[in-house]
């Protein structure tokens, strides 16, 4: 079997696009996505898409959901293919999801949402005073809290953040024409008065985005720490105590389990109730 698909059930109902921002760098975040999909065997087969390094992109009408990934890199840069040809998707996708009554439904992740925040011209993205990483909290505004991408978590909640650049400075003007809705805000952070970042935004009834890693489960971020560069330098941004304090965070089954647990799922069934529903209307 091609290891890019997953066909271990025979008759799946359902079609994922991996959308791979990667661009070749090893990373945790596609395992721990490929281990979230494998939770749902039997209703969704899925296909990886090499975005950055290949330039591939699905056929629209061949897909019900995407999953558009984190990855490295200045989100206001590309090579002039693969970016353009990747804006225009999401183009396509919104177009389609205009004009057809079965949608497509999107989850943008991490360096994937700061992309398409700039797309859809929402905000600014700016690069960070310093590096996030880590486990954090993360905090639902108005909106998210009725958000079905939200439903059974806390607020806050918390999540891995890893990321060197921000989504600030929402136009919500823009934000009100297009129908959009900022859902959830970085950490309060009393001892710095920079603006805090949106973590969060639904675009559209059928598509979101995150700025953190809602895939990422404790071994992701644990394998990061057997580098000891890494190590090293986690403990230099942060400290000893808050270093040995996300530890803790990690084995805290409330925290970034239930994250892990939790919201790619609820992208998924809701999807697939939405998908379900709108065939069924077809249909009759």
């Amino acid at each position: 079997m091609n290891a890019n698909s997953a066909s271990s059930f025979s008759k799946p109902l359902f079609s994922v696009a991996i959308l791979d921002m990667y661009n070749g760098e090893p990373n945790q975040g596609m395992r721990c996505i490929l281990d979230i999909l494998t939770r749902f065997s039997g209703l969704v087969q899925y296909e990886i898409f090499d975005v950055r390094k290949e330039a591939k992109l699905p056929k629209i009408s061949s897909f019900d959901l995407y999953i558009s990934t984190g990855g490295p890199g200045n989100p206001m840069e590309g090579d002039g293919t693969w970016d353009v040809a990747y804006y225009q998707f999401i183009d396509q996708l919104s177009l389609w999801n205009r004009q057809q009554p079965i949608k497509k439904y999107v989850l943008f992740i991490c360096h994937s949402f700061q992309m398409a925040c700039l797309h859809f011209g929402l905000a600014q993205v700016t690069k960070r005073q310093s590096t996030s990483f880590g486990v954090m909290s993360i905090h639902k505004v108005e909106t998210g809290h009725t958000d079905p991408l939200f439903q059974g978590l806390n607020n806050p909640f918390w999540g891995i953040d890893s990321r060197e650049y921000q989504v600030v400075q929402p136009d919500h003007a823009i934000f009100k024409n297009k129908g959009a809705q900022i859902i959830s805000l970085e950490k309060i952070r009393t001892h710095v008065e920079y603006e805090r970042a949106i973590m969060g935004v639904r675009f559209t009834p059928e598509m979101v985005g995150l700025q953190f890693h809602p895939e990422a489960d404790p071994i992701s971020f644990i394998a990061n720490l057997r580098d000891a560069e890494k190590r090293n330098r986690i403990i230099a941004m942060k400290g000893k105590k808050r270093f040995r304090d996300m530890l803790e965070d990690l084995c805290d089954d409330n925290k970034i389990y239930k994250t892990n647990e939790t919201i790619i799922p609820n992208f998924i069934r809701q999807s697939i109730n939405q998908l379900m529903e709108q065939r069924k209307m077809e249909v009759n």
